[in-house]
C-alpha cells in the first residue's frame, strides 16, 4: 500500500471514528429498555432484561395535550425522551411539543447533546440561532404552519411567536436526553450565584443592574 494510499485510509478511519463517539451509542441488539432498579451508573442507562420489557416500555400518550403557557415566557415544552419512554434508551432521537402564547416565547437556549429540526404545526414562529465565536452570526426566520427549520448541535437558539394567536411546534432531536440550557436561568440564576463582579464585567454593566436581573430568578 502506498503512502498517499495509508493517509486516505487513516483519515476515513479518523473522521468515522469521530462520528461514532460525536452523538449517541449505537445499538447493539434490538433495544435496551432503561432498567429504572438499577445502581448501575453507566454513560446512559443500563438495560433491563429483554423478557421484563413489555409494549408500555415504548409508549407515551398526552402529546395532544396543550402545554401550560401561563408563565413569564409565554411558553410550555412537553418533552419526550428517555425519561418519558423507557425504551429510548440508546436509540438516540427524542421529540417535544411546544406550546407558544400569544407573544410567547421559547428563550435563547442550547441542547448541548443534540441537533433540533422543528416542524410548525399551528401559528407562526419567528426563529433564529446564532453561530460560535468568533463570528456570532444571527441567521432567523419566520415559519408558518408546516415549515420547519433546523438549529445545529450547541447553538443559542430561540423561537417566539409574534402573533395573537396560539402556536404549537413539534421538535424532533438527535439524542435519547439532548439536556437543555436556558442561557439567562443558566448565567443569572445559577446556585450559588456566579459572582457580581464577574457578570458586571461580562456584560459591562454595573453591579446593581445585575443584582436586579438576578432576582428575576
Amino acid at each position: 500500500m502506498t503512502t498517499r494510499a495509508i493517509l486516505l485510509a487513516s483519515a476515513v478511519f479518523a473522521l468515522s471514528w469521530f462520528q461514532c463517539i460525536a452523538s449517541d451509542p449505537s445499538l447493539l441488539q434490538d433495544f435496551c429498555v432503561v432498567d429504572k432498579m438499577s445502581k448501575v451508573r453507566v454513560n446512559g442507562f443500563p438495560c433491563k432484561d429483554a423478557k421484563d420489557v413489555v409494549a408500555e416500555d415504548f409508549f407515551f400518550s398526552g402529546l395532544h395535550m396543550a402545554g401550560n403557557t401561563t408563565n413569564k415566557q409565554g411558553s410550555a415544552v412537553t418533552p419526550v425522551n428517555v425519561a418519558q419512554i423507557a425504551g429510548l434508551n440508546t436509540m438516540g432521537i427524542s421529540l417535544a411539543r411546544i406550546d407558544y402564547a400569544p407573544y410567547g416565547l421559547n428563550p435563547p437556549h442550547t441542547h448541548p447533546r443534540a441537533t433540533e429540526i422543528l416542524t410548525v404545526l399551528e401559528g407562526s414562529l419567528y426563529v433564529g440561532f446564532v453561530t460560535s465565536n468568533p463570528d456570532n452570526k444571527l441567521f432567523t426566520k419566520v415559519l408558518n404552519k408546516g415549515d420547519v427549520f433546523v438549529f445545529p448541535e450547541g447553538l443559542i437558539h430561540f423561537q417566539f411567536n409574534y402573533g395573537t394567536n396560539n402556536a404549537v411546534a413539534i421538535a424532533a432531536l438527535s439524542s435519547q436526553n439532548p439536556g437543555v440550557i436556558t442561557v439567562a436561568n443558566a448565567v443569572f440564576g445559577s446556585k450559588p450565584s456566579i459572582s457580581d463582579d464577574v457578570l458586571a464585567k461580562a456584560f459591562q454593566v454595573d453591579k446593581k443592574t445585575i443584582d436586579r436581573i438576578q432576582a428575576q430568578f
